[in-house]
């Protein structure tokens, strides 16, 4: 490689990172209550969960590394007890950025076997995640945590937003964390590429729904706290997508004519579920492509 490209690539990846840091300078992390211990905390990236109480900290996800100092100053504000352990619900960055400053401050690290594995894999940027970033515990089917009086169930939903994804239940609070398996009142982004499915996702929900009542509070993957009735409505806005893009799918509609095809999705669009990340476009073409796969 030629020095004055080696000095391009150098200062593209020092202004790309200043750029980086430098979006989060803004960012302020709101801590919403949700039961006499557990808490939402929100920034740039996916809800944080936290439960505080006399054995420790328990967090859920971290968002990106360049916010872990206020996001750790936040829970500072709820309690002087030590980070004790963080459960990933899935492996993007938004969610596992902070990994290696939660574990420096104390913290083990908790996920799905496939989260562990696609956190070992190359990075975007060619790089690899440092060991402290990766989860020390990790587990297949669910597993049960006691901490600060209460059991928290967490258990793997299959190849939904991702292959590795994880919902957690707060027993005692009766607070549901969902991970991306539920973005509230927005389309999700179901990672193809990383073994998530349309079919999947439904039935994430549907397990999600199976162990909550009309009083849980729900720290959803993206968007405001929630409650059972608006995770129904997600659901069935999930379950009539599909079906209406299955039929096209039957009747031989091709990808392009689904694609841009805006009567699939338009009660929902009309409600503003495609002002998110995912437009109306992407989802319909995300739901093509994943019914597609599993009808071949």
């Amino acid at each position: 490689m030629k020095s004055s490209q080696y000095i391009l690539i150098i200062l593209f990846l020092f202004s790309t990172s200043i750029y980086a840091q430098g979006r989060f300078d803004k960012v302020e992390i709101k801590t919403t209550q949700l039961s006499e211990h557990t808490y939402m905390l929100e920034g740039a990236g996916g809800n944080i969960g936290v439960s505080v109480g006399e054995d420790g900290v328990f967090i859920i996800d971290d968002q990106f590394a360049p916010l872990s100092e206020k996001i750790l100053t936040a829970i500072k504000a709820l309690t002087d007890k030590p980070l004790k352990y963080l459960v990933n619900t899935h492996h993007h960055g938004d969610h596992t950025g902070g990994n290696e400053n939660m574990a420096e401050a104390g913290a083990t690290i908790i996920a799905h076997d496939n989260v562990k594995k696609r956190l070992q894999d190359k990075q975007r940027d060619g790089s690899y995640r440092p060991e402290e970033a990766l989860p020390v515990i990790t587990f297949n089917d669910k597993l049960s945590i006691t901490i600060n009086d209460e059991s928290i169930a967490v258990f793997h939903v299959a190849n939904a937003h991702t292959d590795g994804d994880a919902i957690l239940y707060f027993t005692e609070s009766n607070v549901l964390h969902t991970g991306d398996t539920y973005f509230n009142g927005r389309y999700p982004y179901i990672d193809l590429d990383s073994g998530g499915s349309v079919n999947g996702y439904i039935e994430a929900a549907k397990r999600g729904l199976m162990v909550i009542d009309e009083d849980t509070k729900i720290i959803p993957g993206h968007g405001k706290v929630s409650n059972k009735e608006e995770y129904k409505d997600f659901l069935t806005m999930l379950e009539t997508i599909r079906d209406k893009v299955q039929k096209a799918i039957d009747n031989g509609k091709t990808e392009d004519e689904v694609k841009t095809d805006s009567s699939i999705t338009k009660t929902y669009d009309d409600l503003g579920y495609g002002t998110g990340y995912i437009n109306s476009e992407k989802m319909r073409l995300t739901f093509y492509k994943s019914l597609k796969e599993d009808k071949s």
